[in-house]
């Protein structure tokens, strides 16, 4: 029996972890993902966490799972499945069932973070792994010296964008407004690059290719003007959707599935607290994951009977 079991391997997760076992806490990560990290794994470059002002995503993630595995904090594989409340004769716990396994513990921390949202496009499931990707420091190098388009305006597919135009002879970036909403640093660096063209006001219909991406049906959503462009690849960063499916029926969620729940991670059902993307607040961000996995565990600690 656990104290708590923290659902998730991404920034918050780790973090938890790391302050739990600080507050002598007993705590198992479970994570379905291969490798700690989330999706700063694949991430080329962060560049706005204090103090590490262009540590790679990779690098941050290792760091991150080191200290973790210094401080001796307990991990296993598997895939969460199930939460359950149960009562016995030593009272009240909750039981994780992950693959074959079930987990007990006094209190659950989700930290299971978000995932690439899609465009629901012709060609787009069919082509992904293809020419379609969803991550442009994971398969931007597939693509060098040739032409290829990124899906989305906000720091993510500027960042993308930025990335590929060092190994890519010609990037498009398709926005179907007339202006990023991306950090102004970003499109400003963006807008000096010679072999980045935005088109703006315009979205994709479609991906074409047999076997492999060749070009996108791009329709501008003020004229109706269609045109196809010939790419090799298609880069899709138009946000993200929460990892949230599994908890739907077991905390309270927002229209959008993210569980609601406050800065100090406390959900609508009491020992089940949330940190991270997972969580809908206004900002998602590494920064503000770690400090989610840091106040989790102060509430639960608190839960727990152990003060703060």
């Amino acid at each position: 029996m656990h104290d708590i079991i923290i659902i998730g391997g991404g920034p918050a997760g780790l973090t938890a972890a790391i302050y739990a076992k600080r507050a002598a806490l007993s705590a198992i990560v479970l994570d379905k993902a291969p490798m700690s990290g989330g999706q700063i794994l694949s991430t080329y470059e962060v560049d706005n966490y204090p103090g590490l002002p262009g540590i790679g995503g990779f690098e941050m993630a290792t760091a991150f799972r080191e200290h973790a595995d210094k401080l001796g904090c307990e991990f296993a594989d598997g895939e969460v499945s199930a939460i359950s409340r149960v009562s016995d004769s030593g009272g009240t716990h909750f039981v994780v069932s992950a693959d074959t396994d079930d987990y007990p513990a006094h209190s659950v921390l989700i930290a299971t973070g978000a995932s690439h949202a899609k465009l629901g496009v012709p060609g787009e499931a069919e082509l992904t792994g293809a020419g379609v990707s969803y991550c442009a420091t994971c398969d931007g190098a597939f693509f060098r010296g040739r032409t290829v388009a990124v899906i989305g305006g906000g720091d993510v597919a500027v960042e993308d964008a930025i990335f590929l135009s060092r190994l890519c002879e010609k990037v498009y970036l398709i926005h179907r407004r007339d202006e990023l909403r991306a950090a102004a640093i970003l499109g400003e660096a963006m807008a000096a690059l010679a072999n980045v063209e935005p088109i703006w006001d315009s979205v994709v219909d479609g991906i074409e290719g047999e076997g492999v991406v060749t070009g996108l049906n791009v329709r501008n959503v003020k004229n109706g003007e269609t045109r196809t462009l010939p790419v090799a690849g298609v880069f899709i960063a138009v946000g993200i959707v929460p990892n949230s499916g599994v908890f739907r029926d077991v905390v309270p969620c927002d229209g959008r599935g993210y569980i609601i729940a406050g800065e100090d991670g406390v959900t609508g059902v009491e020992g089940i607290f949330a940190a991270g993307d997972i969580r809908g607040k206004k900002l998602r961000q590494i920064v503000t994951a770690v400090a989610d996995g840091a106040n989790a565990v102060t509430s639960i600690s608190q839960y727990l009977g152990h003060g703060v």
